[in-house]
């Protein structure tokens, strides 16, 4: 490979949906656990958490660099202004969705680009917003029995079978429904003169 004057490029996480939408636009990065505190802080809105988690990722990661681009990511699911976590247990899965039946949920992906060699830091917030059918119980239930989203805020995969719970999305970019948005991103690293469109080796 030739050697260019392009800056590393490192994602400041360990998720693999995070790895696999980065995979889309290059392979040339290097994913590392950040070790951040999540803990959100008293009288913090669902937007200011993202925002300063993003960020706070980047730094954790790019403290250990002395070169090179650092995108952190961080996301939760908002509905009724309460932060939705991850159900863990069927029940609590069933009533997550039976809740949102009919209703909006809105995902807020908070994203920062972190330059490790001049400290510029660009970050923002992409919302995105999942309107829901009307459900029935036994479509709830068949769907956590089938995708098992345990793990998932919200209790759905918006990139597997989550589809058939939607009456329509609304968001300028469903890659960051799933945790990255892509099209933000490539315009961040563009602004730090990298485009990953010409650049590839």
């Amino acid at each position: 490979m030739p050697h260019s004057n392009k800056p590393a490029l490192y994602l400041a996480s360990t998720s693999v949906y995070r790895q696999s939408l980065l995979k889309k636009l290059t392979n040339e990065f290097t994913a590392i656990r950040p070790d951040t505190d999540e803990t959100p802080l008293s009288g913090e809105t669902a937007y200011e958490l993202v925002q300063r988690l993003a960020e706070a990722k980047a730094r954790a990661v790019a403290a250990r660099l002395s070169s090179g681009l650092v995108i952190g990511s961080d996301q939760v699911a908002v509905f009724n202004n309460e932060i939705i976590g991850k159900p863990h247990t069927v029940a609590k899965a069933e009533a997550q969705l039976s809740a949102f039946s009919g209703q909006a949920v809105t995902f807020l992906t908070g994203l920062s680009l972190l330059n490790a060699a001049t400290g510029n830091t660009q970050t923002l917030v992409e919302p995105f917003t999942v309107h829901f059918r009307e459900l029935t119980q036994a479509e709830i239930s068949a769907y956590i029995a089938r995708e098992q989203p345990l793990d998932c805020a919200g209790s759905f995969k918006s990139e597997g079978l989550g589809i058939s719970l939607f009456s329509r999305l609304e968001g300028e970019d469903p890659n960051s429904l799933i945790g990255l948005p892509l099209i933000k991103l490539l315009q961040l690293l563009r602004n730090e003169g990298v485009n990953l469109l010409l650049d590839h080796h």
